[in-house]
């Protein structure tokens, strides 16, 4: 049994959706960042937080690749082409999507007033466009990232293209637009979004 900690307004949603495609079950424990439920597995206060057998795995991408490979399921097998192709495009996913999503969200409510600067949002909106445009040409024929088969960047895509439009990044290629909306209509995905509170 694995113990998810961490809301679904969180990165937790990406480990929450990947046990849900596994069909493993687990205990969510929804406490946000620095909450105490949170620092006793984490000293730096953040989530998601997935515990098995009393111990505490942190970072959502770390989680979710090491549960694809526990159950070998949603990813490549390590060692050959394809995951080395996964491999990038999860990189690619954290450096220019997840990256330009967490400094707006750093300057908009994290960092104390008087260090946030609005101004940033501007350029990071810009970099988030000329990304989208790269992402499309990286992307497999097929109705995944990675061409037929569902995979790790699938599920950071799809996470970060909920937070970009809640954050007011607009998604402006129209096959990431139709990616989303066929990723979200899945039904695994239906359950964690269901816990968005």
């Amino acid at each position: 049994m694995y113990t998810v900690i961490g809301t679904a307004k969180s990165r937790a949603a990406r480990v929450l959706w990947m046990l849900e495609e596994l069909g493993q079950a687990y205990d969510h424990v929804a406490a946000p960042p620095r909450s105490e439920g949170v620092t006793a597995f984490n000293p730096a206060g953040k989530v998601p937080v997935l515990i098995e057998d009393g111990t505490p795995i942190t970072d959502s991408t770390a989680i979710i690749q090491y549960l694809a490979d526990k159950h070998g399921q949603l990813t490549h097998p390590a060692g050959t082409l394809e995951r080395a192709r996964q491999d990038s495009l999860t990189q690619f996913l954290l450096d220019e999507f997840d990256a330009a999503l967490w400094m707006a969200a750093r300057h908009s409510f994290v960092l104390p007033e008087e260090l946030r600067h609005a101004a940033i949002k501007n350029t990071l909106r810009w970099e988030f466009e000329r990304s989208q445009k790269t992402l499309v040409h990286r992307m497999g024929e097929g109705p995944f990232i990675m061409g037929e088969m569902m995979t790790v960047p699938d599920i950071i895509l799809t996470h970060c293209g909920n937070w970009a439009l809640g954050a007011k990044f607009p998604i402006t290629e129209h096959r990431l637009t139709e990616y989303l909306d066929r990723m979200r209509r899945r039904p695994a995905y239906s359950r964690v979004m269901s816990q968005w509170k």
